[in-house]
């Protein structure tokens, strides 16, 4: 029997009954219809898409077009699982009214949602999307889009303010109308007391276990990157070396002469 379409309210009620919420990345159809089958919640069209699709050193590259190119591909995979596509940089923070324009386009494309980054300063954005019927999802902490501001990828939350300021980000915002918020790069124990003090579900990526639920670049996790291990990530499979040695395979095939062979020929 085919499992239900996921949809918004079923996060909240995950939170509420205190299940567990599954998210993972995924670029096109084939993977996204692949996860969906697996059981995952949420499937989420990230603008990680730069780096692990692109080849890009960050996400600052990637544009609107390449997003709803690939939220278009993962829409056609998935059947069951939520389908939430990252905003890109410079996509929302101009104005209110070019943000609304581009999660429209994001919704036409076949998102259920969108996500995008900043707390306090990202309010009254969230709040315009929001009060134009396209659900959102923040995203805060460890913000990828602010990674020069930042001074690289670090862990945020460590000292007294960042942690009073990381907590009024995400009290912002739930109170501008996002249905959730992603936990990013953070101490363990802040996330678990912000997760506790919302009443949206939080995602956690390098957040610890107190979060509602987790999300995972599929790179990452199916160990394809041999160049990139973030402490945070673990790996479910390597497939990295399957990978290699299967096209190996195929190359040494090729050279001998033994394929294409007389049972793969007409």
């Amino acid at each position: 029997m085919a499992m239900r379409k996921t949809n918004i309210l079923d996060l909240g009620r995950m939170k509420a009954e205190r299940a567990r919420i599954v998210m993972i990345t995924a670029y096109d159809a084939l993977f996204s219809r692949i996860f969906d089958e697996a059981g995952v919640d949420v499937i989420l069209v990230g603008d990680s898409l730069g780096q692990v699709v692109l080849g890009y050193p960050d996400t600052l590259g990637v544009t609107m077009e390449d997003m709803v190119r690939h939220t278009e591909a993962a829409a056609r995979g998935r059947k069951r699982a939520f389908l939430v596509a990252d905003m890109p940089f410079l996509s929302y923070q101009a104005s209110p009214s070019e943000a609304v324009r581009n999660a429209g386009r994001l919704l036409r494309a076949g998102a259920e949602a969108v996500k995008l980054e900043g707390g306090r300063n990202a309010a009254g954005t969230i709040r315009a999307i929001a009060s134009a019927d396209i659900p959102v999802m923040g995203h805060i902490g460890l913000t990828p889009q602010s990674v020069h501001r930042m001074g690289g990828y670090r862990v945020q939350g460590r000292t007294d303010l960042q942690r009073e300021r990381l907590q009024d980000d995400a009290a912002a915002v739930q109170e501008a109308g996002a249905f959730s918020v992603v936990l990013e790069g953070m101490p363990a124990a802040l996330a678990a007391e912000i997760t506790r003090g919302l009443s949206i579900p939080t995602i956690g990526i390098g957040a610890g276990a107190g979060c509602d639920g987790q999300v995972l670049v599929m790179q990452d996790l199916l160990g394809l990157l041999d160049d990139f291990r973030p402490k945070f990530v673990r790996r479910f499979g390597e497939l990295r070396k399957p990978v290699e040695d299967a096209v190996a395979a195929y190359v040494e095939a090729v050279r001998d002469g033994s394929f294409p062979g007389k049972e793969h020929s007409f």
